[in-house]
């Protein structure tokens, strides 16, 4: 007689050793093409933080990926990124989706880092429901490079007034600049979008000191940012594969 249950159980653990053995596999590749790129740019080796993108995958594989020493996640649900919060503690959690004000006590509360701050209401929210016991929110502004009237992000001549007014609100640490350009498949194209959005970033160096984070590039396009500056790179395809 068949014991359907040990068989289920049997099933279950190969697709779990499948899953854990795909992202440590899919990680060795990704760092040495960061290695790379930072060697091809001139940078210096550890310069490029990796931030896996883990929304819409199971906690199983972003515990996979923090066993392989990964420590920064990327969410842009807030019920599903708090489930995972409970489950795996002992992370830093990035905000990278649109932020609602309804959305704002979620975050400022639970999250160590928000890239999508487009608004100085949703900046004012953000510092006002931050707890006190807990350090000041990392924020990047984030830039809309393309023009598209359904991205969001600040246009790129108006970020530098968005940027005051984060940096005025003592809940919250400005940290840098984030965008998520349109697909493009050539790199130089991508290189040519990316790179206004580096310029910007050393220009306002000047102003906000503490600026040390510029998160762009993502699975498609990630050397192409690095090769124009990027200090973190946003990958999930990459890590965990499709999206569930």
């Amino acid at each position: 007689m068949v014991d359907f249950a040990a068989e289920s159980q049997r099933t279950s653990d190969l697709r779990r050793q499948q899953t854990v053995t795909g992202i440590t596999a899919n990680l060795r590749r990704i760092r040495d093409r960061i290695r790379e790129c930072e060697a091809r740019s001139g940078r210096e080796p550890g310069s490029v933080t990796l931030l896996a993108v883990s929304k819409g995958q199971p906690v199983e594989k972003l515990a996979a990926a923090r066993r392989e020493g990964v420590a920064e996640f990327g969410e842009s649900y807030l019920r599903e990124a708090l489930e995972k919060m409970r489950r795996e503690p002992d992370c830093q959690w990035h905000f990278i989706g649109p932020i609602q004000s309804n959305k704002t006590r979620g975050i400022a509360e639970n999250f160590h880092w928000a890239h999508s701050v487009e608004r100085g209401k949703i900046a004012r929210r953000l510092n006002d429901q931050r707890p006190a016991g807990l350090p000041p929110l990392n924020v990047c502004a984030q830039v809309n490079l393309s023009g598209e009237a359904g991205k969001s992000g600040v246009a790129l001549a108006d970020v530098e007034a968005l940027c005051r007014e984060i940096a005025a609100l003592p809940r919250l640490r400005l940290r840098g600049l984030m965008a998520i350009p349109a697909k493009l498949e050539q790199a130089g194209a991508q290189r040519g979008v990316f790179r206004p959005l580096a310029g910007e970033f050393h220009r306002l160096r000047r102003i906000f000191p503490q600026l040390d984070t510029l998160s762009m590039g993502m699975s498609h396009d990630f050397e192409s940012a690095i090769a124009e500056g990027a200090t973190m790179v946003r990958l999930g395809t990459l890590v965990f594969g499709p999206r569930m």
